[in-house]
Formats: structure tokens, sequence, C-alpha cells
């Protein structure tokens, strides 16, 4: 479904990836793991389009998306891909169902229609009670099963997570790894993640593993 073939970037003197491939397959749940500077981030920023490589192709259900620019880039990325971070980048001024519909307001589907899958995905991930809290009014657990949510909104075909777990303790770091399962599951999701934390990646269908650039195993 999505294919990275020779994927290279350099910054600078720096080259950050020498020449990746990587094909992940509708409904896997794939982490790539590494030491800190192997190119883990640079590789899922370039594979969601949130940044450019120097050489090589992206494919997206046989698509090629390293060739959109400007706004039929934007369109294509809010459409059919969808962001967790490490922080939840929810916006404060907004309450809980808000935040999961601005991707939906953003692709001008219709207003009634985001907000009732907006509430259904809130209600999917323990939610239901917190549609009106803002995130200062939420758990960290909360602000990033929101966050979740926000990624899963206009039904994209993959979802891509940096450091999802990150910035949580342990006890919802599982529970968050839990929901990556269970949203597969429940809506044959396809979840590319970046992590450190070595259970969720002993977890995911298949590990990754990046070493100074390449790819080494997996």
């Amino acid at each position: 479904m999505l294919t990275g073939k020779g994927i290279k970037k350099r910054y600078g003197t720096l080259e950050v990836l020498k020449g990746v491939d990587v094909e992940i397959n509708k409904g896997e749940v794939v982490s790539i793991v590494g030491s800190s500077g192997a190119g883990k981030s640079t590789l899922l920023h370039i594979l969601g389009t949130l940044d450019t490589c120097d050489a090589g192709t992206i494919s997206l259900n046989n698509q090629r998306i390293d060739q959109l620019s400007g706004n039929a880039l934007a369109s294509y990325r809010n459409q059919h891909m969808g962001f967790v971070f490490q922080f939840h980048h929810l916006l404060p001024e907004f309450n809980a169902l808000e935040n999961v519909c601005i991707p939906g307001w953003i692709a001008k589907r219709k207003k009634k229609e985001v907000e009732a899958k907006a509430t259904e995905l809130l209600q999917i991930l323990g939610l239901n009670d917190r549609l009106g809290n803002k995130p200062n009014q939420l758990s960290g657990g909360e602000q990033q099963r929101v966050a979740v949510a926000r990624a899963l909104i206009n039904n994209p075909d993959i979802v891509f997570a940096d450091e999802p777990t990150g910035n949580l303790d342990s006890a919802n770091a599982k529970e968050l790894h839990q929901l990556f399962f269970d949203l597969r599951q429940q809506l044959n999701q396809t979840f590319l993640i970046v992590t450190h934390n070595e259970e969720l990646a002993n977890l995911s269908d298949r590990k990754l593993v990046m070493k100074d650039g390449v790819m080494v195993s997996g």
C-alpha cells in the first residue's frame, strides 16, 4: 500500500538517509526502531510528505505522492494520512470534539457529518464524557487519545505516529499501545510507528530496524 524506494536525505554535509526501501501493507501495524540519529523520524516525515527526499520515490495506493506539491499535496495529505506526535499539538482554545473535527472541516466535509464521526471516534476511545473538555482539563493519556481520534477523522489510509508514547507514563503508554491494535481490528487501520519503546515495537506485526541511515532488518 505504502512504498518507498531508494529514499535519500541530506542536511548540509550530513547524510541522514542513504537509500532506504520500505513497504507497508494495508492493515499492518509496523514499528521503526533504532538509536537516536538513525534516521527514523526523518524517514517517517518523508513518507508522510511532511518533508521531502533528495532522491527516491514514494507511492501510496500506486499513486506517486513524492511528485505532489503545494495545495494538491496538502489536500492529499489531509484526506489520506493521519498523524500522531509525541506532543499531542491540540489547540488549547478548542474542546476535544472541536480538536478532532478540525481536519474534517479543513477537508470541507459537512459540519454535522464531521461532528458525528468525531463523537463516534471519541466514544470508541473511551472519551464520550470528555467531548466538551479543553486540553488543559484532560490528562496526558486523554489528550493523546484525542490526538489519535483527530488523526482518524478523515478515514486515512495510514496513520503515522512519531514517538506517540514518549510523553506518557507506562500505564498510559500501554493503553495507547493496545489502542492501536484495537483500531486495526475494528477499522482495519494501518499504522507506521517510530518508537524507542521496545514493548510496543515487539507487539507490532513487523519491526523495522534502522542504523546510520539504512534499514538493517525487518
